[in-house]
């Protein structure tokens, strides 16, 4: 994983927990996965608008 190794993920993994402390990491993760999850929602909207835009509207002569 980008050359490193278990001693440098842990060093890493500390100084985050120093910087931030223990309170403050799930409270991020927590709005990190709720943007996520609304990026997926809106690309599925545009997907879905898309995908209307293709088909074909029935009872339409061209």
């Amino acid at each position: 994983m980008f050359g490193l190794r278990l001693p440098e993920i842990i060093f890493i993994a500390f100084v985050i927990l120093l910087l931030f402390g223990g309170k403050k990491i799930p409270e991020m993760m927590k709005g990190l996965g709720k943007g996520v999850k609304s990026f997926k929602d809106g690309i599925g909207g545009i997907e879905d608008e898309a995908d209307k835009e293709q088909k074909p509207v029935e009872g339409k002569k061209e």
